[in-house]
């Protein structure tokens, strides 16, 4: 592999400014696919590149991301959390938007070579780490609606703090009953670009009215929960945690996938199955609604203390974290630092 090392490095933030997605590392990884073959991975200084204007992903965003972690435990060791099933499902993704799939043991190789050039850039202090985002792109440079002929793979990696400003402070989430994320038979499932894009009106007139976050509904009755902006969601009710299950419309979260399988560990019932919003509001009325928190790589736990519908707030627990959300955010967050036992086998040490 090609590795250029930047001649001008940049100064690194002060950890009390990182926010997420602000900053980033002096060295990205690209590799592209030519002529039906995937090229050498090469790891330059991060900077801009160029793209024609006819570029294919410009006019009908075939493109997809994935986002992961790095950590610094205590030991001084180099982790990631579960990345090889960040890329089984970036690969089962471009199969589903007619993209290349792509070697993920020479990703996995490629990435902890770069992670280990801009080691210094991973922050150690509570709650940040090292935010990596793999991209793949369509390149062809020619309009007309078909699946490209070459693409570009690239990785950039950010250090970052907590995804929402109010931290651990739970969140307002609104119940959208207007708009729809992704009908069955869609792209919900797929991370692809185009999603999130049909996703921001929807989040702006929800931040409007002193929400974080929106609740979608399923595209066909707007009747069952599905998943929160940048997130999975869980709902306890009665002692029992309850999560929409995976149809086809929404992402399968690597996060979502641990909570159920530390629920499992804990003897905690949990259930993957239709919840209606009906549901939701009768088990609030009752006061069966213990806890309600979102799960995703950005956020890992989070804490919701508002759910908005019919233009009234339910307080979900004295806005406060309930015991369930607490235990799953510290199993986690301990994994993934190195502060517990991984005994599912989750964290990679790089070096």
């Amino acid at each position: 592999m090609k590795i250029t090392l930047t001649k001008t490095p940049k100064t690194k933030p002060d950890v009390s400014t990182l926010g997420f997605g602000k900053h980033f590392t002096d060295h990205m990884l690209i590799m592209d696919f030519i002529n039906g073959k995937w090229q050498e991975p090469e790891i330059i200084p991060y900077g801009p590149f160029s793209l024609d204007p006819s570029t294919c992903v410009l006019h009908y965003g075939q493109g997809i991301f994935e986002g992961l972690k790095a950590y610094k435990n205590e030991k001084g060791q180099v982790t990631m959390f579960r990345p090889r099933d960040n890329f089984v499902r970036m690969n089962k993704g471009a199969s589903r938007m007619c993209m290349p799939n792509f070697d993920i043991d020479l990703v996995m190789a490629s990435l902890k070579q770069l992670i280990k050039i801009d080691e210094a850039w991973i922050p150690t202090a509570p709650g940040t780490s090292l935010y990596i985002r793999p991209t793949l792109i369509a390149k062809d440079e020619m309009l007309g609606v078909h699946p490209s002929h070459d693409y570009r793979f690239f990785i950039i990696l950010s250090p970052v703090g907590a995804y929402y400003s109010t931290g651990l402070k739970p969140t307002k989430i609104l119940v959208e009953e207007e708009y729809v994320r992704a009908p069955l038979g869609g792209t919900g499932e797929v991370k692809c670009m185009g999603n999130y894009a049909a996703s921001l009106l929807a989040g702006d007139l929800a931040r409007s009215k002193g929400f974080e976050q929106v609740l979608w509904l399923d595209a066909k009755e707007k009747k069952f929960a599905e998943e929160v902006g940048a997130m999975n969601i869980f709902f306890v009710i009665d002692g029992v945690v309850k999560t929409p299950a995976l149809v086809g419309s929404i992402l399968a979260g690597i996060t979502r996938d641990s909570v159920i399988k530390l629920l499992k560990d804990e003897g905690i019932p949990v259930e993957e199955t239709r919840i209606s919003v009906d549901e939701l509001f009768e088990a609030y009325k009752n006061g069966t609604l213990n806890e309600v928190f979102g799960s995703g790589t950005a956020a890992v736990i989070s804490p919701v203390g508002v759910l908005g519908m019919h233009g009234k707030e339910y307080i979900i627990n004295n806005f406060e974290m309930g015991s369930i959300t607490s235990l799953l955010y510290d199993r986690i967050t301990g994994i993934q630092c190195g502060r517990e036992k991984d005994k599912f086998d989750w964290v990679t040490v790089i070096n």
